[in-house]
């Protein structure tokens, strides 16, 4: 069974992968996202350190009690917090300028200008100021990955406007020989650059006439739209799962941009158990055991959206290729505590068309076993304890449910069986990755 999985994956994705990894557009998001993976990195182990070691309710400062050891162990957050405004909280405005560079590059245009133009572009669209106290204030909601959409469409767009518009004769201002180069360079893309950057203002002035937060909120608006009939059943939780991953897959943070529809529809759930719990102490028997928390946080969020500590161990153990290895091997840690924008943006999945279908499916898989265990064959009882999203994969329905050493057992089975999901794409991108390295040797 495996083999026909791994030859059809083979067959269909890989011919379909080499065409797609030779499509500049592609390339040019494909390797913005790489260029970016050290600084995303670096963020996700900041947050690695704060949420695990260094807050009170963290998973290693609760085993070991450092509350209670060292005074205001909170306050040491300060310390890396800032790495994290510097990193993973402008990846748009990182990502916006190396997709347009990256593009002009290939098209054999002036990559710097065109990367700064599209940083230009990406601010004039962005959000007005909001004014606090008579002072405006740039609101940074969209600067990090709830961003990235747009970045995307920004980078692309700009950097085939400026290709085009550069090289045409009629907006060229040549300067003559004796002036600087940087003075000539610059004068010879002035005018691409001033209808580009006029244009894009243009543009987001009518789009503000109809939705005042401009094309980041028409965008957002979109995509929430669907999803506000839905209700608070084990279909919602798939849904959501579903449209949660897809996102992450174009590079568009999912979990932030469902928030607002999945918190309205699961908060009264979740607060309801809770109550209960205080009141009768009997998780066996609270009001809402299908929410959000118990099936998508308590089964399929392991190593963070996707599943992807299994992802993880798979390319530990199946894959032959020594870079996917490398970011397995630095991701292991923070994905035991379900940091993964180093395998997201790193790897990366964003646009992969082989990790996208295990990726989206991983997650739905383990839903449907948390679903099965808990309320079809009521062999453990509901994840209905809050646990910290930093508790490793298995151990969050095993403290969700009050230590229920069932629950830790189906944990395990929900990493197995991402695992084994995973296992032929893997197998599969190595594969291409081989054929690739021999093309290029030849």
């Amino acid at each position: 069974m495996m083999d026909k999985i791994q030859a059809g994956i083979e067959k269909f994705l890989v011919p379909l992968a080499a065409k797609l990894n030779s499509q500049r557009h592609v390339c040019a998001v494909r390797d913005a996202f790489i260029l970016t993976f050290p600084l995303t990195m670096a963020g996700s182990l900041m947050i690695l350190l704060n949420f695990v070691l260094l807050s009170p309710d963290g998973f290693v400062a609760s085993i070991f009690n450092l509350g209670k050891f060292i005074p205001n162990l909170a306050d040491y957050q300060a310390i890396f917090s800032p790495v994290l405004k510097g990193s993973v909280d402008i990846l748009a405005v990182l990502v916006v300028f190396l997709i347009a560079r990256n593009l002009a590059k290939q098209l054999h245009a002036d990559d710097l200008l065109t990367g700064l133009t599209a940083v230009s572009v990406y601010f004039i669209i962005y959000p007005n100021y909001a004014s606090v106290d008579g002072v405006n204030h740039l609101t940074t909601q969209y600067l990090g990955a709830q961003g990235l959409f747009v970045a995307i469409i920004v980078g692309l767009v700009v950097g085939e406007l400026m290709t085009k518009l550069s090289k045409s004769p009629k907006l060229e201002i040549k300067m003559p020989p004796q002036v600087p180069p940087a003075v000539a360079r610059t004068f010879k893309l002035l005018l691409p650059i001033i209808i580009i950057t006029v244009s894009f203002s243009i543009l987001n002035f009518v789009i503000q006439q109809f939705t005042p937060g401009g094309i980041h909120q028409l965008v957002y608006n979109i995509i929430q739209a669907p999803l506000t009939k839905l209700g608070q059943n084990v279909g919602s939780v798939i849904v959501l799962s579903f449209v949660s991953t897809l996102l992450w897959t174009m590079g568009i943070h999912g979990p932030n941009t469902i928030a607002a529809i999945r918190d309205t529809m699961f908060a009264e759930a979740n607060n309801a158990n809770l109550a209960h719990l205080a009141a009768n102490g009997d998780i066996w028997s609270v009001p809402f055991p299908v929410n959000w928390g118990a099936l998508n946080d308590g089964f399929a969020n392991y190593g963070g959206s996707g599943c992807t500590l299994g992802l993880v161990i798979a390319i530990l153990l199946f894959s032959k290729a020594k870079d996917q290895k490398e970011i397995a091997k630095l991701s292991f840690a923070p994905g035991l505590f379900n940091i993964n924008e180093s395998v997201i943006f790193g790897l990366p999945i964003v646009l992969n068309p082989i990790y996208i279908i295990p990726f989206i499916l991983t997650p739905i898989v383990n839903i449907i076993i948390g679903y099965v265990a808990t309320i079809v064959l009521k062999i453990i009882p509901p994840v209905a304890y809050g646990v910290p999203w930093t508790t490793p994969g298995p151990l969050i329905p095993f403290l969700g449910t009050g230590g229920d050493f069932k629950a830790l057992l189906v944990g395990l089975l929900c990493l197995g069986v991402s695992v084994i999901i995973y296992a032929p794409f893997v197998i599969a991108s190595s594969k291409a990755n081989e054929n690739e390295e021999l093309k290029e040797s030849v």
